[in-house]
């Protein structure tokens, strides 16, 4: 690809850099490559597409944790469609639950969520909601943490039953202390919540209308969406270089004048006119040169990021389950969510074989970050063998490892201060744009990270689009749902 191309020394100045090949990164050097815009993307990594990767081994393709595409922006849409064509097919969502021991629906039906939480937990899941709904007649709460909107809600019963465990295994972190704000926008309108309050008071079409029964799905993997608009941006003259590590950003006034850049071959300057980011933005303003202001840093080190770990399974049998995800909300298995991948598409796993990804949240430097890959590999089978009863032990042809650092950021009670902070100071450069979900610090989807991509190079011809406004429209999340 693009990271073997050329001399550095040959382009010492590039209209546009891109930082980080992702879905963002990629979509907005496509779109300046279609308009004859001089564009070179500079990825850390060994492969394009960031968190929304594709890894293949041994004829299984493996995606880090289940990625699916759904918008209701047309502009995206049309993107998706162009780039990946024939390759795009359509998945049938279905996903189920694993608490106390038991499989729920998800979203939930009637029957299964009353037989399975039992009469009595549910008529004190009724009586709890229907106390909230008259004590907000006469007084509005104070709604400041996650826990309070939920309670609010729908009451501390179902609180307690369908949030708190599996929401405190995702972030590591009691749920009064994330932000209201994460539930308004990973929440509202949709998931968990929803399929709770239908499965208890169902609408009179008995049907759910805001979660998405089916998803489009490249058939090689999600990968295949960065790997295609790699492809297309050097089709059209420009670069995609690999292993480039992004050491300096360094600026004069408000301008970026260029990116120091570590690679295999030593260290190099390109100098830019513009730039788009999707480094993570605690990255960039860490890199800085001359060093951001010393509170700007410390706002900057004061945003955490929630990481990932996938187990990724290959197995001796056709199939394992019927799902596209399970949610794992028991605390006593530490994995949080599996996906057998060839139940996104046949073709990734060999004939006769199938394979399944396990998700551990941690945080790195902790006691599941650190664990030795056999012991994690290990664990992860003597979970889904013993506790989940998914496989056997031999069923297992060979397994391996991928950490993912910085995978989402964090809503951490207090964190709107130190984020305004450094967006004030990101925004002081007027020829520097940050996109997707690491650049931006906003827990994006695909679909909003390609769009602000496709913004901040509309922006560099000339358009006038304010990219922050991407993922916060209540219209969108009335049909989102938290999977991704």
């Amino acid at each position: 690809m693009g990271g073997e191309m050329g001399d550095e020394a040959s382009t010492p100045r590039v209209q546009v850099g891109v930082i980080g090949a992702g879905p963002a990164g990629l979509s907005a050097a496509y779109i300046l490559s279609k308009n004859d815009v001089g564009t070179v993307v500079l990825e850390m990594g060994d492969q394009v597409g960031g968190i929304s990767r594709t890894v293949v081994r041994d004829g299984f393709r493996f995606d880090l944790g289940g990625h699916r595409f759904f918008t209701k922006d047309q502009e995206v849409e049309d993107l998706f469609r162009e780039v990946l064509g024939d390759e795009i097919i359509w998945v049938d969502r279905s996903s189920k639950i694993f608490y106390h021991d038991k499989y729920f629906d998800y979203p939930l039906k009637p029957a299964n969520a009353l037989l399975g939480m039992g009469i009595g937990t549910t008529i004190k899941c009724l009586a709890d909601y229907g106390a909230v709904k008259v004590k907000n007649l006469y007084r509005k709460p104070e709604i400041v943490s996650l826990e309070d909107w939920v309670s609010n809600e729908f009451g501390h019963e179902l609180f307690r039953h369908f949030f708190k465990a599996y929401t405190e295994k995702g972030w590591g972190i009691d749920c009064n202390r994330i932000c209201a704000e994460w539930a308004a926008q990973r929440i509202k309108g949709l998931s968990l919540r929803v399929a709770v309050k239908d499965a208890l008071f169902p609408s009179k079409n008995g049907k759910v209308k805001t979660l998405i029964d089916r998803f489009m799905y490249p058939r090689l993997g999600i990968g295949r969406i960065s790997e295609n608009l790699a492809e297309r941006v050097e089709e059209r003259g420009n670069q995609v270089r690999l292993r480039q590590r992004v050491a300096a950003v360094n600026h004069e006034g408000d301008r970026v004048v260029s990116l120091t850049i570590q690679s295999g071959d030593g260290e190099y300057e390109l100098a830019v006119d513009e730039v788009v980011s999707s480094m993570p933005l605690t990255e960039l303003v860490a890199a800085m040169r001359p060093a951001a202001p010393d509170d700007v840093l410390e706002a900057a080190r004061s945003l955490r990021y929630r990481d990932l770990i996938t187990v990724n399974l290959m197995i001796d049998k056709p199939r394992v389950t019927d799902q596209t995800w399970i949610y794992i909300h028991d605390p006593s298995i530490t994995l949080g969510r599996i996906h057998e991948p060839r139940n996104w598409s046949p073709e990734m796993a060999p004939p006769g074989k199938s394979s399944l990804v396990a998700e551990y949240f941690c945080f790195a430097g902790g006691e599941v970050w650190n664990m030795d890959d056999a012991d994690l590999i290990d664990l992860t089978v003597g979970d889904l063998d013993r506790r989940l009863h998914f496989l056997r032990r031999e069923d297992v042809i060979d397994a391996f490892v991928v950490r993912i650092p910085k995978a989402y950021p964090m809503y951490e009670l207090g964190y709107e201060r130190p984020l305004k902070k450094v967006l004030d100071y990101v925004d002081g450069f007027g020829n520097l744009q940050i996109v997707g979900r690491y650049g931006t610090y906003k827990y994006n989807n695909m679909d909003h990270s390609m769009k602000t991509g496709m913004l901040a190079a509309l922006n560099i011809m000339g358009e006038d689009h304010d990219i922050s406004r991407v993922n916060v429209e209540q219209e969108y999340h009335e049909e989102k749902s938290v999977d991704e």
